[in-house]
């Protein structure tokens, strides 16, 4: 008779696994240093208390980081993965005019590698430390056979909320209202797919210097949302400038109305080389073209808005034909 096989065996090694969560404690600790969930890490499910809001509204959000997420493993740059997973979905939250409370990763992959999951989670602490987000929990699936050796795969989950008066309501955006821009710290996590198509076709196109720039993590917009909230002014919309450039994002927001854009062109090492590559009309619909977040307000707080958020400037305003136009000046 056959010897009998352990788990280990075929692949997976849970007893490695629960250890790992003692490892990473001192990164969890990192993003408890403005809010502290209600119980102990490590449990079956994680609980935040509610109580100090009057009237919460629940807000929720996942997201990953696409076909970056391979360019970021060849040129081992985990810990950039990690912010971009995080930054994906709390800014996504922040459009609601919520605040990220707790988040949650998934990681899959074909072997437990404890030094790359362990560096995937440091630049999740980062991020997550610095908006005052709590690393909850998540889970490492060690998927033999399923997963290849040389991928990861790589989810985030976010919960946030809201008082209910605080929720920002794009439908009180109204013809006349003023969009104002903030920049990107690259093509974000976004257009990626396109970006490689171009990396093998011309696999010399980009030096080092603008490799590093391309890869440059997603911008978490909490300062700007803070520095807002700060300043007294509460935009009628925010949107998170991802996947489908300005005019899908935008365009979502307005019920019968639309823009006009005009942002300057994009100094961005690395982008005007790619752009020889691409098509002129669609690289607006793939990529945020240097703005990642916009905030929607009426014209009388324009100046007021300036002087709070980082690095705001006007790019357009809500007129009354639908859609999203956007061009680049000089």
């Amino acid at each position: 008779m056959a010897d009998k096989l352990t788990y280990k065996e075929s692949g997976v090694d849970t007893r490695e696994a629960a250890a790992f969560v003692n490892d990473i404690g001192a990164h969890v600790k990192r993003t408890q240093q403005k809010r502290q969930l209600f119980g102990a890490f490590g449990l079956f499910a994680a609980l935040y208390d509610l109580s100090d809001y009057k009237e919460p509204v629940m807000v929720t959000g996942c997201d990953g980081v696409g076909t970056k997420l391979e360019v970021l493993l060849k040129q081992d740059m985990l810990e950039v993965a990690g912010k971009d997973l995080v930054a994906m979905s709390v800014n996504d939250i922040m459009t609601t005019g919520g605040d990220p409370l707790v988040f949650l990763d998934y990681v899959g992959i074909a072997k437990l590698d404890k030094a790359l999951i362990t560096r995937l989670i440091a630049g999740m602490a980062d991020y997550l430390e610095q908006c005052g987000c709590i690393l909850a929990g998540g889970e490492t699936a060690e998927m033999p056979g399923i997963v290849p050796e040389d991928v990861v795969e790589l989810a985030g989950f976010c919960i946030g909320a809201a008082e209910k008066p605080d929720l920002i309501d794009p439908t009180t955006v109204v013809e006349g209202d003023v969009l104002v821009g903030y920049p990107s710290d690259g093509p974000h996590a976004n257009g990626w797919s396109l970006i490689r198509r171009v990396m093998e076709q011309n696999p010399d196109l980009f030096t080092a210097e603008e490799m590093e720039a391309l890869l440059a993590p997603t911008r978490l917009y909490d300062d700007v949302v803070r520095d807002i909230r700060t300043s007294g002014v509460k935009p009628k919309a925010y949107a998170h400038i991802t996947g489908g450039g300005l005019p899908e994002n935008l365009e979502r927001l307005f019920q019968g109305l639309g823009a006009d854009i005009e942002i300057p062109e994009w100094n961005h090492p690395g982008m005007a080389k790619l752009f020889d590559f691409v098509d002129a009309e669609d690289k607006f619909h793939t990529f945020n073209m240097g703005f990642g977040w916009v905030s929607i307000v009426s014209p009388d707080e324009v100046e007021k808005i300036l002087s709070a958020g980082n690095g705001g400037v006007v790019i357009g305003k809500v007129v009354a034909q639908e859609g999203v136009r956007v061009k680049t000046i000089s």
